[in-house]
């Protein structure tokens, strides 16, 4: 179990193994019977999306993803990888952070007394068998926004405290992909419990894989594995600098909290307005993105009562709705407000940006938005530049 106050912090005791791919399948195994509920990609719906895993049989072996602006899908592959795919439309937060969340219901009785109950946190010991680095980070991120401030949120701290994360690091990036450009990846650095690096060549398939906590070490152990030999070491760095050299995507070399602040004003705001929906489809598939709302329901009778936490998006016009109206009111105002909080004023709130990366809100916007590009033209208008491509 990594330490959610200390992701940072560096682990002294970590141990190293090769597993081939039957170890998935003890992995899997020795986490059930630790008590965890194991959380992993899996294919399901014409995606590779999350859910829990019986067995090593549900990850998407053999599986990978097309992708593209406003374009997703999954194709078989020549070879039995594992997690050569990109992000899918889910990300870890779905299960720290869930969508709706029932906080306390009501209850009248036939005398009129009332009866107010708190919905106490679920008890669940996950695994996340499948963290990407991008992922990672955005859990780290996450960890901050909802457990690191003055409020820390029990519900969030009460999945997350107990969470095993089983990180994989990246060999294969996506063609809307760009952790290098917000150093997220593609390789894991910390806040882990065990790291794997799939390896693919001419000497069989399998994984280096690393332990980054004491109750990583112990799972580690319990894993049929052999000692690291110096071909699998090296491929498996190989992979992951080349996945570092071939992103599909990147964001202008800049600093981007200034380029968010200095161009508020900037036409290119009116160009997105026209072409954004404001459907939300961003912030629902953000790994960072936090903001929800309550809204409360009765049964007709209206004897009983409950109120939800739910997902919210800034996109909403009653996001910012006060007594006079909403504070947002036009779509270029709620499109800038989005992507100028995400990796500007992110930081002057959390002492970070709040993008990682992964590319899940370029993959899922209906229009075929690429933040990137808009990232590029801004500074192409601000300094006279030409864009890339």
């Amino acid at each position: 179990m990594t330490d959610t106050g200390n992701a940072e912090a560096a682990f002294d005791g970590q141990v190293e193994g090769v597993l081939d791919r039957d170890a998935l399948h003890a992995l899997v195994r020795v986490l059930k019977q630790r008590g965890r509920t194991v959380i992993g990609p899996t294919v399901r719906d014409r995606a590779i999306v999350l859910g829990e895993l019986d067995s090593a049989d549900d990850l998407p072996h053999g599986w990978g993803v097309e992708l593209e602006a406003g374009q997703y899908r999954i194709r078989r592959r020549v070879d039995t990888a594992v997690f050569a795919h990109s992000a899918g439309p889910q990300s870890w937060k779905s299960y720290l952070h869930p969508q709706r969340v029932r906080q306390w219901t009501a209850d009248r009785d036939a005398d009129g007394e009332l009866t107010v109950r708190e919905e106490k946190p679920q008890n669940v010991s996950y695994a996340f068998l499948g963290v990407r680095a991008c992922d990672l980070r955005a859990i780290r991120i996450l960890d901050r926004v909802m457990i690191g401030g003055r409020f820390p949120d029990p519900a969030y701290g009460s999945r997350r405290t107990d969470a095993f994360l089983v990180a994989v690091e990246c060999t294969e990036p996506g063609a809307t992909c760009f952790c290098v450009s917000m150093d997220a990846g593609p390789a894991v650095d910390a806040g882990y419990d065990l790291v794997l690096t799939e390896v693919l060549d001419e000497a069989g398939h399998r994984f280096l894989c690393r332990s980054g906590s004491e109750e990583g070490t112990a799972v580690l152990a319990e894993l049929p594995r052999r000692t690291v030999d110096d071909t699998t070491r090296t491929s498996a760095v190989d992979a992951v600098r080349e996945a570092a050299e071939h992103m599909g995507r990147s964001m202008p070399p800049v600093d981007l909290r200034a380029l968010m602040r200095d161009n508020l004003e900037a036409d290119r705001w009116d160009d997105v307005t026209a072409r954004c929906l404001n459907c939300g489809n961003c912030t629902m598939v953000c790994p960072t993105c936090f903001c929800t709302t309550t809204e409360d329901v009765t049964d007709l009778t209206g004897d009983h009562a409950e109120r939800w936490r739910r997902w919210d998006s800034c996109y909403d016009l009653d996001f910012t709705l006060l007594h006079g109206g909403p504070v947002r009111a036009s779509k270029r105002s709620r499109y800038r407000q989005w992507l100028t909080h995400k990796i500007g004023t992110w930081h002057d709130q959390f002492g970070s940006t709040g993008c990682v990366g992964c590319g899940r809100c370029i993959v899922w916007c209906p229009t075929g938005i690429d933040l990137t590009e808009e990232a590029h033209a801004l500074h192409q208008e601000a300094t006279g530049e030409r864009a890339p491509g």
